[in-house]
């Protein structure tokens, strides 16, 4: 008997060494495959022909400043949730996701480009990697090829608990990046910071773009499996309000009173969203006397922070931020007017992390704003795919 559980035992180590063989090579196929279809793009990224801006950029007064002819508009192309994989499970969608980014960047010759967040997705099962720098390298060696400045605002996905690169990190690989404007401000929560356009002859500052982070979720979670996401912190706010009363006195100062039109950029919708959406539905998608449709679908329920803020009070108090831009529902990409500020999801380039998604078209794009010489926003979506209708 004892010789029949010593042959059961040495059978059962047997068969557990084999599966975990198994599983090793598995897993070495996996790192060898991802890293062979990442040089792979990073060799067609390489080739990409230069475009160029038709400004410079300088950091003045502490923020990154375009110097504007005062009757010629500026131009910032909006692109978000591009989820770049960066392994074994994606190199074909990552290909059509490059693709696509360099598509819209050329038909729409924007002199900014800002990403809303959700460059990359480190999500093993879907994508084969962990390794969100080299996703993110992907991105950049892209930006630096075409020659295009860039901003970008950090979404959920862009740094997740089990990656390989924290926050920080990635904020430091970003900002040593070619064309990449990013900055941040100190004692506030991960990465806020604030991009101006001022006319050339007065110095006047005609529109602050406001970037920032919404970060990823609530709680201490390895995992996000519930949908809890973060939002907009007590100090960036305060930190927003402190902004805008600083480009006021700038304003000032040149002679120019009165409050600065801006925009907001985040990742992660504020609750209006939804409370917009939801009014707006509830009225049989006919405008109400606090929701305007400009344009666009509802293509899925909102996935707003699930944070109790004061911003969108504070954006109605101070009266400078009339437009906000998000991104992280993929299929949303309508345009609302809700208490008189306009808030509008960007058309997203997502090919990999929603199911079916790849084959889907309609909702794939950007958004182009033109920032006029008043300081207001012209506001267009722009599809990949031409020959889809258009609003």
């Amino acid at each position: 008997m004892g010789l029949e559980r010593k042959r059961k035992a040495r059978l059962a180590w047997k068969i557990a060494g084999i599966v975990l063989a198994l599983i090793v090579a598995a897993l070495l196929i996996i790192f060898v495959v991802g890293l062979i279809g990442y040089e792979v793009n990073m060799s067609e990224v390489e080739k990409t022909e230069y475009l160029g801006s038709a400004y410079t950029p300088e950091m003045v007064d502490g923020v990154w400043t375009f110097y504007v002819p005062e009757q010629e508009d500026f131009r910032i192309l909006q692109i978000t949730d591009v989820h770049l994989g960066g392994g074994a499970f994606s190199i074909k969608k990552d290909a059509d996701a490059l693709n696509a980014v360099e598509t819209l960047i050329r038909r729409a010759e924007p002199d900014l480009v800002i990403f809303t967040g959700d460059m990359v997705y480190p999500v093993p099962p879907q994508s084969g990697s962990f390794n969100n720098k080299r996703e993110s390298e992907l991105l950049t060696t892209l930006m630096k090829k075409l020659g295009v400045y860039y901003g970008i605002c950090l979404g959920n996905h862009d740094t997740e608990p089990y990656s390989f690169y924290n926050r920080d990190q990635i904020y430091e690989f970003y900002a040593g990046q070619e064309y990449c404007l990013v900055d941040r401000a100190e004692g506030v929560d991960d990465v806020n910071y604030v991009i101006n356009i001022r006319d050339e002859g007065t110095g006047r500052i005609r529109h602050s773009l406001y970037l920032m982070d919404t970060h990823d979720y609530v709680g201490d979670q390895l995992i996000n499996i519930l949908g809890n996401y973060d939002g907009l912190h007590e100090n960036q706010i305060e930190w927003y309000r402190g902004e805008v009363a600083r480009m006021n006195a700038i304003n000032a100062a040149l002679g120019y009173e009165g409050t600065v039109p801006s925009s907001l950029y985040i990742h992660i919708p504020l609750g209006e969203f939804e409370d917009a959406i939801n009014e707006y539905r509830a009225n049989f998608f006919r405008d109400t006397e606090n929701v305007k449709h400009h344009y666009g679908e509802i293509g899925e329920d909102p996935c707003p922070s699930d944070l109790e803020d004061d911003m969108f009070e504070t954006i109605l108090e101070l009266n400078s931020t009339k437009w906000i831009f998000c991104g992280h529902d993929h299929v949303n990409n309508v345009s609302l007017e809700y208490k008189g500020v306009r808030m509008t999801y960007g058309m997203s380039i997502d090919y990999l992390a929603y199911l079916g998604i790849a084959k889907k078209e309609k909702q794939r794009g950007a958004t182009v704003i033109d920032v006029c010489a008043d300081g207001g926003m012209a506001i267009e979506p722009i599809r990949l795919n031409e020959n889809l209708y258009k609003e």
